[in-house]
């Protein structure tokens, strides 16, 4: 898929990556150039794309694909082995997912099971707002496919760039900062606590971790989790546990940790919207793509305070953003504090790689000198650092 506009950390692109679709987005003059027929060779790695290749160019990517496909070898060879560090510290494994989900990916070893279900996707392929039954069966069947695994659905995220015509929300000037997620929810009651139903009844004496996105002020979650609790207290068949948390993402909740954490059982951060928030930078801007490293001393410390306070009242971190799939920004996150990953399936593979390499003692200290930097990046030095130490990223 080759997009004109956006970037890499656009929904679009988000979604094609979890379904391993080869993507490259902010392709200047795209339409213009390419023309109906072109033989085309997209290198998402790399970042290029290859209009009417010449022979040579053929073969070189003939050679790069032989070495992805050696490199996917090897990465299926240790799906039995768990993600330890060399000094026997354990790193959870989670995959994102939404509407199709390959259980294969997720039940290998050292894959604790999906840290994030994206429950917008059903919202986003309908003409309507899907009902209690025809939620309840999708979310069942997720169950059903992964026995014993953790999965924790997040609310609907609808809103912003992913558009849902019949729920009429109009043209806003900022729609990423607008009325999307569980602002539609609090608003439109009726739409969430259809989704909570569906959720009860689809986790039925098993454990629901349910994730509330994009929430600002600690009366938020607690106005979604009366709403969660209202329909819990209606059902006819309840889940073995109930386990609620929020999403990390819209800076203001980061004066609110303290109260927030004696009230949450978990929490993700999402580092797509954190960013953009954090940086006043439209994550969908071609002329902003790349202005902003995720390896920012200043992104790191927030994850780095985010992990502390939550040690403090004894609630899980997890992180869901796109910047954890690669390996040496996921290297950074644990050297942060952060144990709970979740990514797409494809990028479960390097990142066990990453993390059987590493000796997290070492890390640690290392990091604690970076998180003091005032460089715009530390993926120099963390880069040097990985190659120094062994570590594969």
């Amino acid at each position: 898929m080759i997009l004109e506009e956006g970037s890499t950390t656009s929904h679009t692109a988000v979604i094609a990556r979890a379904m391993d679709i080869p993507a490259l987005a902010k392709v200047d003059k795209a339409t213009a150039i390419i023309q109906p027929g072109d033989l085309l060779i997209l290198d998402g790695e790399a970042g290029q794309v290859y209009v009417r290749p010449a022979g040579q160019i053929e073969q070189v990517m003939d050679a790069h694909i032989k070495q992805y496909a050696a490199r996917a070898a090897h990465y299926e060879s240790m799906k039995d082995v768990a993600a330890v560090t060399r000094d026997g510290v354990r790193i959870s494994l989670n995959v994102n997912a939404g509407l199709f989900v390959d259980p294969q990916s997720v039940l290998q070893a050292g894959v604790d099971g999906i840290g994030l279900y994206r429950t917008e996707l059903p919202y986003m392929t309908s003409t309507h707002f899907p009902g209690v039954e025809a939620q309840a069966s999708l979310y069942a069947s997720i169950y059903a496919q992964l026995p014993g695994k953790r999965i924790i659905f997040r609310s609907f995220d609808i809103g912003g760039d992913k558009k849902v015509p019949y729920l009429h929300a109009g043209e806003e000037e900022n729609p990423a900062m607008g009325w999307r997620a569980t602002r539609i929810g609090l608003d439109r009651p009726g739409i969430l606590r259809t989704q909570f139903r569906a959720l009860i009844q689809a986790a039925a004496g098993q454990s629901l971790y349910v994730l509330f996105p994009f929430i600002a002020q600690l009366a938020e979650f607690e106005a979604a989790k009366r709403l969660l609790m209202q329909e819990m207290a209606e059902a006819k068949a309840l889940p073995a546990e109930l386990k609620v948390g929020i999403m990390i993402e819209i800076p203001a909740i980061l004066w609110q940790l303290d109260a927030l954490m004696q009230q949450v059982d978990f929490v993700s951060i999402g580092s797509n919207d954190l960013m953009q928030f954090l940086f006043a930078w439209d994550r969908g801007a071609p002329h902003l793509a790349g202005q902003y490293d995720t390896l920012s001393p200043v992104m790191l410390r927030v994850v780095h305070e985010v992990v502390k306070k939550a040690e403090e009242h004894h609630v899980e971190v997890g992180f869901c953003g796109e910047m954890a799939r690669k390996p040496l920004d996921a290297l950074a996150l644990i050297g942060a504090g952060v144990r709970s990953l979740s990514v797409s399936a494809s990028a479960i593979g390097p990142l066990k790689a990453m993390i059987c390499s590493m000796t997290l003692s070492e890390l640690t200290a290392y990091m604690q000198y970076l998180l003091g930097s005032s460089e715009a990046s530390i993926r120099q030095w963390l880069e040097a650092y990985a190659k120094d130490h062994g570590i594969v990223v």
